[in-house]
């Protein structure tokens, strides 16, 4: 069984993948995020950075996505 940070730490990896899987099949750099959004990518897409909700959000909004459609794909259950 995982521990808790164990549980973080993939969590925040799957994020990462998310997020900058996101970003690339849209044909933004990282910079062109930032630009439109404030949020700085690049730490997120680290899998270091663990971002508010609020934060999540944005992202999501963004990508023109609902949280339910963001989670849908690319995190383990």
């Amino acid at each position: 069984m995982m521990d808790n940070d164990d549980q973080n730490v993939d969590f925040l990896k799957d994020l990462a993948k998310r997020v900058k899987g996101l970003r690339e099949a849209r044909n933004l750099t990282q910079e062109d995020a930032y630009n439109d959004t404030g949020i700085h990518f690049g730490r997120i897409e680290t899998g270091k950075w663990d971002p508010k909700a609020s934060t999540i959000k944005r992202i999501s909004t963004y990508f023109n996505l609902s949280i339910t459609d963001f989670f849908a794909e690319g995190f383990d259950e």
